[in-house]
């Protein structure tokens, strides 16, 4: 293990990075820059990069972590690397030949980590158009288990499920394997409360994207709500401490045992976002966002609390 890092034990005895990569990139970006900025990645030390098939970046993932085993920086067990199965290949009969599509593309034998990208399944029509499908969740993961079985994964879990939809795998008859993460949008503005607490509770590691904002894609979001990065209280703790908002807001994720996911194309923010502190900030910074929180809107603290205790 890379002792510059913390590490976070999953309910399979593996151990998973407790800072990630992540490699998701606009469209309008070419592919090339993922593989520039990933081989940065390694370089700065980070050994935890999350990938999926819908990304489209599999190959230059690939291509940038095996430049980095051929130049003697890593070796293919120092990384952790993370895909997704997309909900196009839910029926059980795709599960696998999808990991193995993967696998052709990062040139890798096993991934380290694969999980279900979304819990609702789709396929194409005979028109070409993408529609949903009606795929029982417990049979997905029956072939997830299966992959695993097969080597093809070192460990499995999913992403984007909520409480009732990890209930329903964690209860199905027969359950030969736990998930070991359920990876979901987690920052200071949406802290997955509840949904951690759960997870805790059932020992199932919570992974969080969008920790530093997520995309502000125009087609899905307000462009006037707050950039989360500019917010005052962030930048007064950045200031306080001397670092930057982006790695309070890191912090932030570590202190509360989740594993956090950083993602950038930028090689200053690659190298600033690794040196995110390994001591304690103090609770006092909780306290601090969410009286930021309340003064930001107005609310008094009743229904400040009403409004966390919807969070799922």
């Amino acid at each position: 293990m890379n002792s510059r890092l913390q590490y976070v034990e999953l309910n399979d005895g593996r151990f998973i990075p407790g800072l990630g990569f992540g490699t998701y990139k606009p469209p309008e970006v070419p592919n090339s820059k993922t593989t520039e900025a990933t081989k940065i990645a390694i370089e700065a030390g980070y050994r935890h990069i999350d990938c999926a098939y819908a990304y489209q970046v599999e190959e230059e993932v690939g291509l940038a972590v095996r430049s980095k085993i051929a130049d003697g920086t890593v070796k293919r067990e120092d990384i952790f690397c993370t895909s997704k199965l997309w909900c196009t290949f839910h029926r059980p009969e795709l599960v696998q030949s999808s990991l193995e599509r993967s696998l052709k593309k990062f040139h890798f034998d096993y991934v380290d980590l694969y999980l279900i990208h979304y819990p609702f399944s789709m396929k194409v029509n005979e028109n070409g158009k993408t529609i949903y499908d009606h795929v029982d969740l417990c049979a997905v993961w029956e072939a997830m288990e299966k992959c695993k079985d097969a080597g093809l994964a070192k460990s499995i879990g999913v992403s984007n499920f909520n409480r009732r939809q990890l209930e329903m795998i964690l209860n199905k008859p027969g359950l030969k394997y736990k998930p070991v993460c359920n990876q979901v949008e987690c920052h200071v503005y949406h802290n997955q409360r509840k949904l951690l607490d759960f997870c805790k509770s059932k020992n199932i590691v919570l992974v969080a994207y969008g920790a530093l904002g997520t995309q502000r894609d125009k087609q899905w979001v307000d462009q006037s709500s707050p950039v989360l990065l500019d917010d005052p209280v962030l930048g007064a703790l950045a200031k306080k401490h001397k670092r930057s908002p982006a790695l309070i807001a890191l912090r932030y994720q570590l202190q509360r045992g989740v594993v956090v996911l950083a993602q950038s194309l930028k090689e200053n923010e690659i190298k600033e976002n690794i040196q995110v502190e390994r001591r304690a900030v103090g609770m006092w910074v909780l306290y601090m966002f969410f009286l930021s929180y309340i003064t930001k809107h107005l609310l008094s603290l009743h229904s400040f609390i009403n409004i966390l205790a919807i969070v799922d």
